[in-house]
């Protein structure tokens, strides 16, 4: 399916806004088989259902929403590329065809590490069409009761519209991990506390140095009341785990090409006494600049290709709805339909009163109003990104747990199947007031990393919990060390492990734990893995993939 062929079925009213429920087909088949389930259409998604194809398995890819490539095509285009030798195999490929795209062969050079969200999603319908990958949109996991085991196996799964599918293997390629959750598999949400794994960086924060308050602002107007966006619990006690996660935003797809962007929308309800706190934030970012902020001080601006930019958080009060999400990864549909809402609602309103608010400063103001979503992104939800950033939900306890001395000290896996490099990287997760009555956030961890190995068994859950489900995405790691690796190049290069790992249990007839993993190095690395940090590295990878694609 091409792009042009998606967005006639939009038009056409066969595909839905996501916000809204998945909806009953009255003609669904009542059981599908194939060889291999993917769950999510993530880019891990499509990298695992890609990869198993390739290796000659029927495969099936369910996407409970419209689109494909998760937050690689809904607005993450600034890559978090972190050492850029280590991304090999089908992540690196994924880059090297948005480089054809944009003909950046002309420039001397191969790879599109920032493609716009329509690029990125065209690239992966390219590679599923290719696959021959049954890809199947709007089918979502009937909630609670969608997933048949017996045996320790899932033996099929119901999507809400009826439709069930019956597989020897699956993979949860969600961010959310709901099919793994339904299965039973042992799983944790939030942090864990300095003692679980012995992890110095793990806990809550005594202190949070980045995206903070620089200066004291008072959480509390003159008569008391708590400022809007602040939390009214403690901190609690550093150190010590929680079952909070990091924030979530939208990554805004912006143009400052005056025929291609739209004015800033004015959200349902906007309310400007909504971000008083960051009226006073920019005051204060006044004082302590002695000039006037420019944009990429309040939003973090990545230039992508034509005239665009991926907007992120940053600063003390940004695009992250701190501490709004925590009902999330194991809030039921609705919980989660309204949690998302609500961050869009809250983002919307943070542009808005950026653009129209007079106590912004007229400069900042300005530069704001040169932006605004492009009109040529996201068509079918009204130039909005259609994936939320889960940046964290549920994480398997599986057969191994990634820790933090996985990024620092213990590098090497003797059953590496990739490797990592970008920083431990948790967004904040609560706003308080803190013991001198000012206001702060904690739980950002920015903490370099090592260049080190992906080990296979994070994929893996226990044994005796089921047998024939693979994790790529919702995978088996701490806190800290889960914010290394859930970047989207590992989460693609994890996916494609998975989908070669689901090909050789197949073939072998053997669960995903007994599979012989020295083949799967093999095949990953004839297929342009890497698993050295070698500068030179990537160019071999780059002439493999070009000789498969």
């Amino acid at each position: 399916m091409n792009r042009r062929d998606f967005h006639s079925l939009v038009g056409a009213g066969m595909l839905a806004s996501p916000f809204a429920a998945a909806q009953t087909a009255g003609n669904a088949p009542a059981e599908r088989a194939f060889d291999f389930v993917a769950y999510g259409g993530t880019a891990a998604g499509v990298t695992t259902a890609v990869a198993a194809a390739r290796q000659g398995m029927k495969v099936a890819l369910l996407e409970p929403r419209d689109h494909v490539g998760g937050m690689v095509s809904g607005g993450l285009s600034g890559t978090d590329v972190g050492r850029r030798e280590v991304i090999g195999g089908m992540a690196l490929e994924f880059y090297l065809r948005a480089g054809r795209r944009y003909d950046v062969g002309q420039h001397l050079d191969f790879l599109a590490w920032m493609p716009e969200p329509h690029v990125a999603e065209s690239v992966f319908l390219e590679m599923i069409s290719e696959a021959n990958v049954t890809l199947l949109l709007r089918h979502r996991l009937k909630e609670k009761t969608g997933v048949t085991m017996s045996g320790g196996r899932i033996r099929s799964i119901e999507m809400e519209n009826g439709a069930r599918f019956s597989a020897p293997l699956f993979a949860d390629c969600t961010y959310e991990g709901d099919l793994m959750a339904q299965a039973k598999v042992s799983y944790t949400v939030g942090r864990e506390g300095v003692k679980q794994y012995g992890e110095s960086l793990a806990g809550i924060r005594a202190e949070t140095p980045h995206h903070q308050f620089l200066y004291p602002i008072p959480a509390r107007d003159a008569s008391g009341k708590l400022y809007p966006e602040i939390g009214d619990y403690p901190r609690g006690t550093p150190g010590d785990g929680d079952s909070k996660v990091q924030a979530y935003n939208f990554r805004v797809i912006a143009s400052n090409d005056p025929t291609n962007r739209i004015a800033w929308p004015k959200p349902a309800g906007y309310d400007p006494a909504h971000y008083e706190l960051l009226a006073l934030y920019l005051a204060g970012e006044v004082k302590r600049l002695n000039r006037p902020p420019v944009f990429n001080e309040v939003s973090l601006l990545r230039r992508i290709p034509n005239r665009k930019a991926d907007i992120n958080n940053r600063g003390g009060f940004s695009s992250d709805y701190i501490g709004k999400n925590w009902e999330y990864p194991d809030g039921n549909y609705a919980t989660r339909a309204r949690i998302w809402n609500e961050h869009i609602l809250y983002q919307q309103g943070l542009y808005y009163f950026l653009a129209n608010d007079p106590r912004v400063p007229a400069t900042l103001q300005m530069e704001v109003n040169t932006w605004g979503p492009a009109r040529d992104e996201y068509e079918d939800t009204n130039h909005w990104p259609h994936q939320l950033y889960v940046r964290e939900a549920r994480r398997m306890v599986g057969e191994f747990v990634a820790t933090q001395k996985d990024l620092q000290t213990d590098l090497r896996k003797p059953d590496a199947i990739g490797m990592g490099s970008y920083q431990s990287d948790s967004h904040n997760i609560q706003r308080i007031v803190n013991e001198k009555g000012f206001v702060e956030n904690e739980g950002d961890v920015q903490v370099a990393v090592t260049p080190y190995q992906i080990p296979y068994r994070i994929m893996l859950p226990k044994r005796e919990e089921c047998i024939n489900l693979l994790a790529p995405v919702p995978f088996s790691a701490s806190h800290i060390a889960f914010a290394s690796l859930r970047m989207e190049p590992q989460w693609m290069l994890i996916g494609h492990a998975a989908g070669v790992a689901a090909s050789l249990a197949h073939q072998a007839n053997k669960p995903p734990h007994e599979i012989d993993v020295k083949k799967l190095q093999e095949t990953l690395l004839a297929q342009g893995g890497v698993f050295e940090y070698v500068r030179s590295v990537q160019n071999d990878a780059i002439g493999k993939l070009e000789r498969l694609i």
